[in-house]
């Protein structure tokens, strides 16, 4: 990392608007009249773009793609090219308030050239204020027209100059995430008529991660199934009292703050702790299974932040393993597993040299702490079917970021229990000042507002790209807070883009948290959410998707926010999307359409051999396998035909691994078994499950 931050072609400058006349200091709060050049103001201001290179190996995602008859800007997609074209050229801005500045941009330009002013620059204008230009200060000698040229030109560089600086936090990335809700329900509507399975994954990603209207049918539990003991709406559920004693001795505490057995096979793996991908499922089981105390103790160390902040490391190590004893183990994704990496992630992330020394340690105190407790005392569950069955939580939220609310509260609920409060050494602003960022970025990680973040941070990267400055500014809250929001939202949907082998795991665990929520929701009689039927799911197609129309889109603006940063984890997102496509089963044409039916409803599994990088093996020959699950003790005559058993298990596209957590979940365990644990299991599994598999060799 030391070699990394030397580099020379990444040096920071610091750029300040200095007509602003309200500042946010990130270590006190909103400071009147403070002057960011002021040398108490924040050490890193902004951030200087690299420019951008041509990468035509790389698709870009649709957000490049034509808005038909809304795409006015000559700076948009053409409306003759093709909706499908996958490349951009450098100058293609897809957002409307950018669109604006560039048209603009190329007007004052071209009205330069016609009028033989292409010499007048820009600076009088630029250094007289925030007033427009006065009309009467043209030299009188000047020939009517070139005096009409100079204030036009005067004028669109007074325009230009307002608007570069203009906020476009709110009403103006409305506009963009608009405009992109509308390109992504379109997609969506074509990606629902190809197929069934088409549509599932549409009815996901709609349901997921773009916000609910208000006209669904709430349905309440039935009586017998309520909770008999209620809680005090003032009262937070789901914080238990800590059992990890008064306080530990700090001359006892372990090398990586919790006892292991397996101490040297756990430091090789947070040797990596710096490197994007480490096997947190390692350190999980090195740790036994203290992932998040062990990583988040492992970073604040890397980073120095307990001395900082003057943080006891016995407080630190008991509120840590408070907070992760609040992770549901029962739980197959959102669990301290993931939350450790999400930690991780972010401190990467925070890492890059794009980003070096633009933020203070009291904004990377705060973002590693939310990423910490971000989805603390999760239930597996949705937010809208805690909306739906009418939850306690979901009351106490009014259906707002329900879960995220939660996570919040229990958070910073655990602080005040003993000997647990990491920050009882700050000054009142920066608890102050922490508190609203953690709160900003935990909101942030619901789902269903990931549309208004990517065009949030869609706009600000294309407006600043525009400016003839080359650097992004950060001088205010706003700007700084949206960046760490995406950074922790990207670090929430980051599993695509590593490795393909932990990107498979992370998978298998979401299956079975989704397929475990549509179980309840079908006891209860209530519709069942898409993709947590286990019966039907395509679980290949839902990656593609989930990573064609939200992740790719997300990860590419990171990418253009920190250039050239991300481009490895791009490739690597490219590749897992490409193996991932090729794993999705191809129906033999031509079919009736009785037998594409059947097709669908059968399950098939492909085994494609893949290269360590993720992709996939060019060789045209692979095998399909169709797997038939029957439970012991049922005869011949009593088993269904083949496809309609197989529809009625639906592990059929899930891993191996799928099916052994969901048969954990469903017994209210749950455990992350070795390989070769597993292994032995299946043979065992035998006495359980006879499998039935019939082969066919396909290319």
């Amino acid at each position: 990392m030391d070699d990394v931050t030397r580099c020379p072609s990444v040096r920071r400058r610091i750029c300040i608007n200095n007509n602003a006349d309200h500042v946010f200091d990130v270590e006190n709060g909103l400071s009147v009249g403070r002057s960011p050049m002021d040398p108490q103001a924040s050490p890193g201001s902004g951030l200087v773009r690299q420019p951008n290179f041509p990468h035509s190996q790389r698709r870009e995602s649709f957000l490049y793609r034509s808005d038909s008859d809304f795409d006015l800007s000559p700076k948009g997609p053409s409306k003759n090219s093709s909706t499908t074209s996958d490349l951009h050229t450098e100058d293609m801005i897809v957002t409307p308030f950018a669109q604006v500045l560039a048209s603009l941009r190329t007007v004052r330009s071209n009205f330069a050239i016609i009028t033989n002013q292409q010499d007048r620059t820009a600076s009088k204008i630029r250094s007289s204020g925030s007033h427009p230009p006065s009309m009467c200060k043209t030299s009188l000698a000047e020939e009517p027209h070139q005096q009409l040229a100079i204030e036009t030109l005067d004028e669109l560089d007074w325009c230009l100059e307002q608007l570069e600086t203009l906020k476009t936090r709110h009403s103006v990335s409305e506009m963009a995430s608009n405009k992109f809700k509308r390109m992504l329900n379109r997609e969506l509507s074509q990606l629902s008529e190809t197929s069934r399975s088409g549509n599932q994954v549409s009815e996901f990603i709609s349901s997921t991660f773009l916000e609910k209207q208000h006209d669904m049918d709430i349905m309440s539990p039935p009586t017998e199934e309520k909770d008999d003991k209620k809680w005090p709406m003032s009262q937070i559920s789901g914080v238990k009292k800590a059992t990890h004693g008064p306080s530990l001795a700090p001359s006892t505490i372990p090398r990586f703050g919790v006892s292991v057995s397996e101490e040297g096979l756990l430091a090789k793996e947070l040797e990596d702790i710096n490197r994007w991908g480490i096997d947190i499922f390692k350190v999980s089981e090195y740790s036994g299974n203290r992932p998040l105390t062990v990583t988040m103790y492992t970073i604040f160390q890397e980073r120095d932040l307990l001395k900082t902040f003057r943080i006891p490391m016995d407080i630190f190590i008991t509120f840590m393993m408070t907070l992760e004893d609040h992770y549901h183990s029962d739980v197959a994704y959102h669990n301290n597993i993931h939350a450790a990496d999400v930690v991780q992630s972010t401190h990467v992330l925070l890492s890059t040299p794009a980003l070096e020394a633009v933020f203070t340690d009291l904004e990377i105190l705060a973002a590693l702490f939310a990423s910490a407790i971000h989805d603390v005392d999760h239930p597996g569950l949705s937010n809208q079917f805690l909306i739906n069955t009418n939850s306690e939580l979901a009351l106490m939220y009014n259906d707002l970021s329900v879960l995220e609310n939660h996570h919040l509260a229990v958070g910073f609920k655990l602080l005040q229990g003993d000997n647990c409060d990491i920050f009882q050494n700050l000054n009142k602003k920066q608890c102050q000042s922490l508190r609203k960022m953690v709160i900003d970025m935990v909101l942030a990680t619901d789902m269903s507002k990931h549309m208004n973040l990517l065009a949030d941070l869609k706009t600000m990267v294309e407006t600043k790209k525009l400016t003839s400055l080359g650097v992004l500014l950060l001088d205010n809250y706003s700007d700084r807070i949206q960046v760490l929001q995406n950074m922790v939202h990207c670090a929430d949907l980051s599993n695509p883009t590593k490795p393909l082998e932990l990107y498979r795991q992370w998978t298998d665990r979401i299956m079975v948290e989704f397929f475990t929520q549509g179980d309840r929701e079908r006891d209860k009689g209530m519709e069942i959410s898409p993709m947590c039927d286990k019966h039907n799911a395509s679980v290949e197609k839902n990656q593609v998707g989930f990573i064609d129309y939200i992740v790719h889109p997300l990860w590419e603006t990171w990418g253009d926010l920190v250039h050239p940063d991300a481009q490895e984890i791009l490739d690597t997102l490219e590749d897992n999307r490409e193996w991932y496509q090729s794993m999705i089963p191809h129906s033999p044409s031509p079919q009736t359409e009785g037998q594409e039916e059947a097709e669908e409803h059968a399950p098939i599994l492909e085994e494609a051999p893949t290269h360590s990088g993720g992709g996939v093996s060019s060789s045209s020959d692979k095998f399909q396998f169709e797997l038939t699950l029957e439970e012991e003790g049922e005869s011949d005559a009593e088993s269904p035909p083949e496809e309609e058993q197989g529809h009625r298990t639906g592990f059929g596209s899930a891993s191996p691994a799928c099916r052994r957590l969901l048969k954990n979940v469903s017994g209210r365990t749950f455990s992350l078994d070795s390989d070769k644990e597993m292994a032995e299991d299946q043979e065992t599994d035998q006495d359980d499950v006879s499998a039935v598999l019939r082969f066919r060799l396909g290319t």
